[in-house]
């Protein structure tokens, strides 16, 4: 059995080659470049020349263009600022022996060098994802701009070890990323939630972030995690208006 790792990228001249490097084992490596303008492209040609480039408003579009891109048998799909570990390269090439499935890997979710386990919401950072699948079980749904749903037919195991995600540098740039993805949510509002809808949904998601998913235990971090995650419908809302 083959497998193909595919990366899906915008601008990531910085952080690409280290995963590249964490996917010396993949039998082929795909890559989608999408509006880049950086030295990314450059840096991947050291690794491989299946490039596709390309621009894509909707994230599950180019996904799916990455998995049609891929030839073999199992498809590990993995993010540039993702890096995948000795132990978990292992437990994949034992796992592609198993007939054809899915596997989910728990993610650990960096900001600078700290590994932030705990307050983590969906839409902010996943903490366990579909990331290796046969060829042709998946396809995304091309609806939104980020954070895309899925369809599989098949089963879906679950991988021990995580892949390390360097999600942000630090604080900084996790208030930049929480700026991009509302701005790209607010363009797939289509309908406007009431007023107290969204003032009770930012008490539910608070209280899951700091109580239900443990955030407390990350300090005034996980306080500024589950603010944020309150927070993110609110801002995706206003901004919403803004464009109409």
């Amino acid at each position: 059995m083959k497998i193909s790792a595919v990366i899906v990228a915008h601008n990531e001249e910085k952080k690409i080659s280290d995963c590249l490097c964490s996917l010396d084992f993949a039998d082929e490596i795909v890559v989608v470049l999408d509006k880049c303008t950086d030295l990314t492209k450059q840096i991947v040609l050291g690794f491989t020349d299946k490039i596709i480039e390309g621009s894509w408003n909707i994230e599950g579009a180019r996904r799916n263009v990455a998995l049609n891109a891929a030839t073999c048998e199992w498809i590990l799909e993995i993010d540039a600022d993702e890096r995948i570990s000795p132990e978990l390269r292992d437990e994949i090439l034992a796992k592609i022996k198993s007939k054809p499935c899915g596997f989910s890997a728990p993610i650990a979710n960096y900001i600078g060098k700290r590994w932030v386990k705990y307050g983590w919401l969906r839409i902010l950072g996943v903490l366990e994802r579909n990331t290796l699948s046969y060829r042709g079980l998946k396809h995304y749904d091309e609806d939104k701009e980020i954070h895309p749903t899925y369809s599989f037919n098949g089963e879906i195991r679950k991988l021990e070890n995580p892949i390390m995600h360097l999600v942000d540098d630090n604080i900084t740039d996790l208030l930049n990323r929480f700026n991009r993805y509302t701005t790209w949510r607010a363009k797939d509002i289509k309908v406007s939630k009431s007023f107290w809808s969204l003032v009770f949904g930012f008490k539910i998601r608070f209280l899951k972030s700091f109580v239900g998913k443990k955030g407390y235990k990350e300090g005034l971090l996980g306080v500024l995690l589950a603010v944020l995650c309150g927070l993110y419908p609110i801002v995706a809302e206003l901004k919403s208006h803004e464009n109409r």
